[in-house]
């Protein structure tokens, strides 16, 4: 019961013997990258299993396709706007930016790429539940690896650090905020949500939390 309450009410990423001292670290140790690059990966294989599975995309797709279906931009311009503009939101938020930062726009688009044609694309509602369930489970286990290693978070993350810095709540619960409000606008504005969204937007934060803990607990 202890250790479930840490869980749902951590609020430090932990700093382990691998994590930079500081996020621009330009010179970080071998296994800081390898450790950064480990999770990466895995968060570019978890995001394309969640579009395989194909009963819903993330919130932050959700709010890529209303972007689109208003502007009349591709869905790969209207990420590139909204990324933009989570990184001017990083400047208030007082968050900085690192190689890691880099890495995780080029490692993840790499990674979905190269694994889309490879992995299964169920058809019955079963198989595709358990597809999400584990996807957002390897995002969620990812996205603790290379926020572990200090170098710098992607942008959506950044956003989830920073502003969970700001308001001083748990990750888990300053992430399933965010992710239900990106939810809501996509929505909005006409983003199609299925059943994989909800379940990526309710439980990404408790898992990127729980991954925090065993990583920071296991892997020091």
């Amino acid at each position: 019961m202890t250790n479930l309450l840490l869980i749902f009410t951590l609020k430090k990423i932990p700093k382990l013997s691998w994590s930079s001292l500081d996020q621009l670290n330009f010179k970080p140790k071998v296994k800081t990258i390898v450790y950064l690059v480990f999770g990466l990966i895995l968060f570019g294989l978890g995001e394309s299993l969640l579009v395989t599975a194909n009963i819903g995309g993330g919130p932050w797709l959700v709010l890529h396709q209303g972007v689109s279906f208003k502007t009349g931009y591709t869905i790969g311009i209207t990420t590139l706007i909204v990324s933009v503009i989570v990184l001017f939101i990083w400047i208030p938020l007082k968050q900085k930016p690192g190689i890691g930062t880099i890495l995780n726009v080029i490692i993840i688009a790499i990674v979905i790429d190269l694994s889309l044609p490879h992995l299964p694309y169920p058809e019955t509602f079963i198989l595709q539940l358990l597809q999400v369930i584990i996807g957002v489970l390897i995002v969620g286990l990812g996205s603790s690896f290379y926020l572990i290693a200090n170098l710098g978070p992607g942008a959506r993350d950044g956003l989830m650090t920073g502003t969970q810095n700001i308001i001083k709540l748990s990750f888990s619960l300053t992430r399933t905020l965010i992710e239900f409000s990106v939810l809501a606008l996509g929505w909005y504005l006409g983003g199609v949500v299925g059943i994989g969204t909800v379940i990526y937007a309710l439980c990404i934060g408790p898992l990127v939390s729980a991954s925090f803990f065993f990583v920071g607990k296991y892997l020091k």
